[in-house]
C-alpha cells in the first residue's frame, strides 16, 4: 500500500485561474495543473531557488520536489506544443497563512489576507472563530517513534526516518511507532 501524501506547503493561489493560447478558435481538453505544480514553478523558475531551497520552503523532501517539478515543467510544455489551455485547479496543499477553527462546526480554515482576522466561518457562516496556532499544519508533520530497548517515544519531523532517530533516554536507535521490534 503507498505511502498517504502529505500535505504541501504553497504561499497563496495563482492570480489567475489559467492561460489560454492565442491564434487558435478551437480548443482541446485543457492540461490540470495542481497548485503545488504551480509553485514549484514559481519558486524555481521565477524566485530562483534551488531544488533543496524549494523544497525546504514547500515542507517535501527533495526528490518529492524534483518529481513536483518535473511533471509541471511537463504539463507547461504539453499545453504549449499542443495549444490547449493551462488551467490551474488545487490539490492536497495548505497555505501560508493563519489558520482558524470555528467554534459552532468545528472547522479548520485558513485566511489567504495576513492584515485583517476573518469575521465568518468559511463553512458554516458562524461568528465564532478563534485562530488556531500551527496545529492543522503540524498534524499532518509529525512522526511517532519508540525505542527498541526503553520504550521511550519521541515526535520528529516528517522528514527524518525513525530509523536516524536516537533515544533521549538511553542512546539507542528508534523505529517508528506500530511497527514490529525484529522490523529494520
Amino acid at each position: 500500500m503507498p505511502r498517504r501524501k502529505l500535505l504541501r506547503k504553497v504561499m497563496g493561489p495563482p492570480r489567475v485561474k489559467g492561460f489560454l493560447p492565442m491564434g487558435t478558435e478551437s480548443h482541446g481538453s485543457p492540461v490540470l495543473m495542481g497548485f503545488e505544480e504551480y509553485e514549484a514553478i514559481r519558486l524555481c523558475d521565477f524566485d530562483g531557488y534551488h531544488h533543496a531551497e524549494a523544497a525546504r520552503i514547500m515542507n517535501v523532501s527533495r526528490p518529492t520536489f524534483a518529481r513536483i517539478y518535473d511533471e509541471a515543467r511537463r504539463k507547461v510544455a504539453r499545453a504549449f506544443i499542443s495549444a490547449v489551455p493551462l488551467v490551474f485547479e488545487g490539490s492536497m496543499i495548505y497555505y501560508e497563512s493563519e489558520w482558524y477553527r470555528c467554534e459552532k462546526c468545528r472547522c479548520r480554515f485558513n485566511h489567504l489576507e495576513k492584515t485583517k482576522a476573518p469575521s465568518r466561518c468559511a463553512l458554516c457562516g458562524s461568528g465564532g472563530i478563534s485562530p488556531v496556532k500551527d496545529a492543522v499544519k503540524q498534524e499532518e508533520h509529525v512522526l511517532r517513534c519508540i525505542c527498541r530497548a526503553c520504550g521511550e517515544e519521541k515526535e520528529v519531523p516528517s522528514g527524518m526516518p525513525c530509523s536516524q532517530a536516537v533515544c533521549d533516554k538511553c542512546g539507542s536507535r528508534m523505529i517508528r511507532k506500530g511497527r514490529r521490534a525484529g522490523w529494520q
